[in-house]
């Protein structure tokens, strides 16, 4: 079993990375935060979850611990596979989507491709109560900044952003200013 992967990033593609490790290339899945922070080749360390089936070997890498424990709570929710997952992950980080699940906001989580209305609920019906004690995943200190995302996500997304291209544009402003200031600041950095 793989733990993590500790190399040089040699490419980058939508939903992976290339991470050589002793002339060996692993095609590591990962978020859109994974992907966007790496660097072609400098180094790199992801933390890996495998999943071995008959037909394919994947790989899967998170920054942190906190993330790889996420995936791996949202992957045990019956109908949420890996890449539905990594959909979730690509929303916002993981203390802003422990809080959303912790308190049964639907409409976060349903900003991820391929998570509709009862998926969303089955996430916090299963999960509620797993996420709230924080020595379960990394002794997180929950955020309140997730409603100004999803809403500053929501008016990217009215403005005719899509989806990827809206939470590119979130990545790159400040979260201590207020919604409006934020989209602002989301429209004049562009794409």
């Amino acid at each position: 079993m793989i733990a993590y992967l500790s190399g040089e990033v040699v490419q980058k593609n939508v939903d992976n990375l290339i991470i050589e490790v002793n002339n060996i290339g692993y095609q590591v899945y990962s978020s859109y935060f994974v992907i966007e922070a790496a660097k072609i080749n400098q180094p790199t360390k992801v933390f890996i979850y495998e999943i071995i089936k008959e037909d394919s070997y994947d790989l899967y890498g998170f920054d942190n611990q906190l993330s790889l424990e996420l995936f791996e709570k949202l992957i045990s929710v019956k109908n949420i596979g890996p890449r539905v997952a990594i959909g979730i992950l690509n929303v916002a980080k993981p203390n802003e989507i422990i809080q959303a699940i912790s308190e049964g906001n639907t409409n976060f989580l349903m900003m991820a491709k391929g998570i509709g209305k009862r998926a969303a609920e089955q996430i916090v019906v299963e999960l509620r109560g797993k996420l709230e004690d924080s020595d379960k995943l990394g002794s997180i200190n929950l955020i309140n900044g997730f409603n100004q995302n999803e809403e500053v996500v929501q008016a990217l997304l009215a403005l005719g952003y899509s989806q990827k291209d809206a939470l590119k544009l979130l990545s790159k402003v400040d979260k201590t200013k207020d919604i409006q200031e934020q989209v602002k600041d989301a429209l004049g950095n562009g794409l």
